[in-house]
């Protein structure tokens, strides 16, 4: 197995608490197979089935949902180590609720559906993991109900800026996406995200520097 596999998997949530000799054990014998895709490709439609696991090796998939006017909104994008759609691998309904496109050359590690559900019947810790990353979705998704039903749009934004600087693992964070998008992404105004950041700005919570903004006052975006 090429190395820059191995590098992959070991960030994958799948293989957690593994070592890089018993994750190629455990794939040792299971029929799976590299594809690559050039860049601005299509990954996956929306509607589409989820007949493969596959796992990103390198590259950067952009997840985007389009309401009935044909209008997209970023979800969330998938980069190496990341899962894709592994909660619609296994169940009644299987069709992809977003489309997938590639945001560079991308390189994933596919398993056909039913090869890699006698992976995770022949190992348990491969299926404990499994079981883990689909209950962190569901806690991810309540909680983002919660943060879009229940909260006002500075607690919105504020925990946006701070689930961000978790993922990235700084208080200087980087936003991928574009205002709007991010807006969107909220069911808020434009205007009333830049409004926010303006006042968190002001106010000495964070800094802006283009895409960049570092988080230097936790406790004054609350």
């Amino acid at each position: 197995m090429e190395q820059k596999v191995i590098d992959a998997l070991t960030l994958c949530p799948l293989f957690a608490g593994m070592s890089p000799m018993e994750i190629e054990l455990s794939l040792s014998g299971a029929d799976y197979r590299l594809v690559e895709y050039v860049d601005h490709d299509i990954f996956a439609l929306a509607g589409m089935p989820c007949k493969y696991a596959d796992i990103v090796v390198s590259g950067e998939l952009i997840c985007r949902m389009s309401a009935m006017s044909g209008k997209q909104v970023e979800m969330s994008r998938l980069r190496k180590g990341n899962l894709v759609a592994p909660a619609f691998l296994f169940g009644k309904d299987r069709n992809m609720p977003v489309g997938v496109e590639t945001g560079s050359k991308v390189t994933v590690l596919r398993m056909r559906r039913e090869v890699f559900a006698q992976l995770l019947h022949s190992n348990w810790q491969l299926a404990e993991n499994f079981i883990r990353v689909l209950s962190n979705i569901n806690v991810f998704l309540t909680n983002r109900m919660r943060v879009v039903s229940l909260f006002t749009v500075r607690e919105k934004v504020a925990w946006l800026l701070m689930e961000r600087a978790g993922e990235q693992g700084s208080n200087t964070i980087r936003l991928y996406r574009s205002r709007q998008e991010i807006a969107d992404s909220f069911g808020i105004q434009k205007f009333s995200l830049l409004r926010v950041l303006s006042d968190f700005q002001k106010e000495g919570a964070i800094k802006i520097n283009g895409r960049e903004i570092t988080i230097l006052d936790r406790s004054k975006m609350r």
